[in-house]
């Protein structure tokens, strides 16, 4: 596996780790529990790093130097490429050839060092794009900075070139032959899935005790990146306006915002404290940094519900972690969250990003014990449909079908 910018041994919720580290992480362990030995490749960020590290038995992430250790964002990494692919293969030349079986590259830095590593070793190259610049664009937050065009083309190379096209939902799979024109037979659906042996509905009254929070609080909850594009603003502009429309729930209400700061987000680190003191709830809200899964397990059973108000989401594992926990969700009705969250079952879909949509559907949820219990009760059940043992399976398959696609095109060339 190839994940150039970012490695899965980093902690999801800043910089630019996510939910891309959460699923390379897990589909390369149960890739391994089944027999098929993993090498992660990404870019050492610390002179300190080993060469190599362990994730999981079976499971080995290889840290290659390409450019300075810090200091380097991601618009900085396209002109690394080079110094990547060299570090990548030179650690295939040294073993014998037909070493590695498949190449898979995730994010489409890593997709294009896949691509030479593919046409140098012969083996087919499976790319999971993660997000797509084309998508982005048409869905920035107000005031974000559109992907640049170096990565549209980076990404149009890469669709071109990969044996075989991995993506989370039908949803992708049309984006990616309407906006890419990759080939149907060339794209393959494969949910991603949740650790429901981590994330599970217990506990909630020792979640809040173990967070300081008061039984009868009103709690609703952001997990992830603080960058535009996911749109933590939202959650906040949607708080102050039930406060507005009901006062007496500044007693109660908490809002919890977990995770740090990233992408453009880095540009302005304080945006979201400036906005909570401006808004007049600036205590009512908690920021908490990344914490690992057990603790982040304790932020989502705490919570009332958890809110996804991304302008942009392939999947949003958020939401499935969440559910699995037995919170239900309240999420902007884009990309994947439409199968993440069964609408009016686990949780509820908003269309647009206004703060009045948002407050009448957290407060919908949140402030009906009733109806909460239903929703709650229900929450568990849809996340337990996704299993990354299940996602590994469908990986294997993919793996096999992009081998034989691939000695089909070398038949033809010949």
């Amino acid at each position: 596996m190839l994940s150039l910018h970012t490695s899965p041994l980093e902690q999801p919720g800043t910089g630019d780790a996510g939910g891309m580290n959460v699923y390379i992480a897990q589909t390369a362990i149960r890739l391994a529990q089944r027999g098929t030995a993993v090498e992660v490749f990404t870019r050492a960020t610390s002179s300190e790093l080993p060469p190599t590290a362990e994730l999981a038995p079976g499971v080995t992430v290889r840290h290659v130097p390409a450019g300075p250790y810090e200091g380097l964002e991601k618009n900085d990494l396209p002109a690394q490429l080079c110094a990547f692919s060299a570090g990548v293969l030179r650690t295939e030349a040294s073993h014998a050839p037909g070493y590695y079986d498949v190449v898979h590259s995730h994010y489409w830095l890593s997709g294009q060092v896949g691509w030479l590593a593919r046409d140098r070793w012969g083996v087919p190259l499976v790319h999971t794009a993660h997000t797509l610049a084309k998508v982005k664009n048409r869905a920035l937050a107000a005031g974000d900075t559109p992907e640049p065009q170096v990565r549209v083309i980076g990404e149009q190379q890469v669709v071109a070139e990969a044996d075989k096209l991995v993506v989370n939902t039908e949803v992708e799979a049309a984006e990616l032959t309407g906006l890419y024109q990759a080939r149907p037979d060339q794209v393959a659906v494969v949910p991603p899935g949740v650790d429901l042996e981590r994330f599970t509905p217990d506990g909630r009254a020792a979640a809040r005790a173990e967070l300081g929070l008061a039984p009868d609080a009103v709690v609703l909850a952001f997990v992830g990146r603080i960058q535009p594009l996911k749109a933590p603003d939202v959650l906040l502009h949607a708080a102050a306006e039930m406060i507005n429309r009901d006062p007496g729930l500044r007693a109660r209400l908490v809002v919890l915002i977990v995770g740090g700061p990233s992408g453009t987000g880095l540009d302005r680190p304080t945006v979201l404290h400036e906005l909570a003191a401006r808004l007049g709830i600036a205590e009512l809200v908690r920021f908490l940094p990344p914490r690992p899964g057990a603790a982040l397990a304790t932020v989502y059973r705490a919570a009332d519900v958890v809110a996804v108000p991304s302008h942009s989401e392939s999947f949003g594992l958020v939401a499935l972690e969440a559910q699995a926990c037995g919170t239900p969700v309240v999420a902007a009705a884009v990309g994947g969250l439409p199968v993440a969250v069964a609408d009016g079952v686990s949780g509820l879909l908003v269309p647009d990003h206004r703060a009045s949509s948002w407050a009448d559907a957290l407060g919908h949820l949140a402030l009906a014990p009733t109806r909460w219990r239903e929703f709650a009760a229900a929450a568990p059940a849809h996340a337990a449909a996704f299993s990354w043992d299940h996602t590994a399976e469908r990986l294997l398959a993919v793996y096999g079908q992009a081998a034989a696609a691939l000695r089909t095109t070398l038949e033809i060339a010949v």
